[in-house]
């Protein structure tokens, strides 16, 4: 259980690095993460699972995101539903701003 309210600005908490991955925690409790990741241009993350059910919503950039061997275009606005253990992987053709939320134990 996340204890408290939190409030924060995406915007301003996006920062780009020159290489890879740069991620923050936003909240965290006892059944939920929320982490903002911002990848850069030609970042890859190679495909794994996750043991909990998952959320990626995309607020900047654009990528292409591979679900269960399925290819999904990323841009802003679009939201990506994970049940758990879903092989998935990504790769950001622009520099990419994702929420990740994880729930579930």
């Amino acid at each position: 259980m996340i204890k408290k309210s939190v409030v924060k600005s995406l915007d301003e908490l996006m920062e780009f690095p020159k290489e890879g991955i740069f991620s923050t925690v936003l909240a965290s409790g006892d059944v939920s993460n929320h982490t903002l990741m911002c990848l850069k241009k030609g970042t890859d993350i190679s495909e794994h699972t996750s043991t909990r059910e998952a959320a990626v919503t995309v607020l900047k950039g654009k990528g292409i995101f591979v679900l269960k061997g399925k290819s999904i275009k990323m841009k802003p606005g679009v939201f990506i539903f994970m049940p758990k253990n879903a092989p998935h992987s990504l790769k950001a053709s622009e520099d990419l701003a994702i929420l990740l939320s994880l729930s579930g134990k």
